[in-house]
């Protein structure tokens, strides 16, 4: 074996300026398929990070009591009381269940939450909003509101209340102005803004006032319990299982946030399903060449081929020669094209720094190992055919050629 190792190591040094040019085509090959994966799962990381990263990756929801009914005992119904429609439901035993939730492996964070409706109100000018009121120190729980603070703090604390650019605009206000914000349950209360946030979503910017927790209780009458549970994970993909997990450990319905995103899955899947076609264009690429230079080599050298066979070189000595010369054709241009790839990536940002019109190309996802490892084997199986074809030359005529 090492004898046809050293007669594969010679072919390839007999002609250098051809296998240099041979490793150079499969190394950019492999910078190809290494510049897709990074590129393909950066921008799904991209995509992902902007609709997903900053909302709750499994939720849980209070539901609304179902009305009570005054039953005769000739069954008969006589009375019908329901809630009203503006109150707002609660989870009663959320401080029970918080520690629980926070044990379950893959949970990051998690922000119990009231929720409603209201209007801020400055002088004449009215705008609807939505409420959220969060404990203070888990205002960047879900979202990260630290991060798109553009003025003041997020910090919330009694009587303190934080909007974004867009309303702030709308109302003309400016920070440490008071307002006023009643709630769906007829609650007002008089409120200083103490932060100006901007994420670049409209419908959040311009609809969304965050509270305190104990703000939002007396806004709306709920003395306990929270209106939802918004859970952050470490891994979104692991959304589905830890949301079975939470609801096997609580009994409460929690939501994953794949629920209802159907159409942002099938547009990933088919995204990832384009890079693999791209990605297999690259791999025949990098077989066909070494094939074909493997089949020119074949020929060139049926004389010294015919000499090997004559000498008593069986048929398997001579395809393991060929074999054992393309699988090194793939490993040095394996390793060179993933060495390239690796410092062309280097200037991109990680992915927790993208931003929106950069390209979000995403260094830990080049596949190094697998693209050298699927190029030595394309390589050995491209050189089945030329070493196959070796194997069969017969010796007298070879030599006589």
């Amino acid at each position: 074996m090492l004898y046809a190792l050293k007669i594969a190591a010679r072919y390839l040094t007999a002609s250098k300026a051809q296998t240099a040019l041979l490793v150079l085509g499969v190394a950019v090959g492999v910078f190809i398929f290494i510049f897709m994966s990074a590129l393909i799962g950066g921008l799904a990381q991209f995509i992902l990070s902007r609709t997903v990263g900053d909302i709750s990756h499994v939720t849980i929801e209070a539901e609304p009591d179902d009305p009570a009914l005054l039953i005769s005992p000739a069954g008969h119904v006589l009375l019908v009381a329901e809630r009203g429609r503006t109150r707002t439901a609660s989870l009663s035993e959320a401080a029970t269940w918080l520690p629980l939730i926070e044990a379950v492996p893959g949970v990051k964070a998690v922000s119990p939450q009231i929720t409603g409706a209201g209007f801020l109100t400055r002088g004449a000018q009215v705008e609807q909003v939505s409420v959220t009121g969060v404990e203070p120190g888990r205002e960047s729980a879900i979202l990260d509101l630290e991060g798109y603070m553009v003025e003041g703090r997020a910090r919330l604390g009694a009587g303190l209340i934080v909007l974004g650019r867009e309303l702030a605009d709308d109302l003309d206000l400016s920070l440490n102005q008071p307002l006023r914000l009643q709630s769906s349950e007829g609650v007002t209360a008089l409120l200083t803004l103490s932060g100006i946030y901007e994420t670049g979503n409209g419908a959040l910017d311009g609809a969304r006032a965050f509270v305190s927790l104990s703000t939002a209780r007396t806004l709306f009458a709920m003395p306990q319990g929270v209106s939802q549970i918004e859970i952050k994970l470490f891994d979104l993909n692991a959304a589905d299982a830890t949301a079975l997990r939470i609801r096997g450990l609580t009994g409460l319905d929690a939501v994953p946030w794949t629920d209802g995103a159907e159409q942002l899955m099938e547009a990933l899947s088919a995204q990832a399903q384009t890079g693999y076609f791209l990605k297999t264009f690259a791999l025949i690429t990098i077989v066909i060449g070494v094939a074909s230079a493997l089949l020119l080599s074949t020929y060139r050298r049926r004389p010294e081929i015919g000499i090997m066979r004559a000498m008593g070189a069986g048929r398997g000595f001579v395809v393991f020669v060929f074999v054992t010369q393309g699988a090194l054709i793939g490993l040095m241009g394996g390793i060179m094209g993933a060495g390239l790839g690796y410092l062309a990536l280097l200037p991109f940002p990680p992915r927790e720094a993208f931003k929106p019109g950069t390209l979000p190309m995403d260094i830990t996802q080049g596949s190094y190992g697998l693209a050298i490892t699927l190029t030595v084997i394309g390589a050995i199986l491209a050189s089945i055919l030329p070493a196959r074809s070796a194997a069969r030359v017969d010796p007298v005529t070879a030599i006589g050629q």
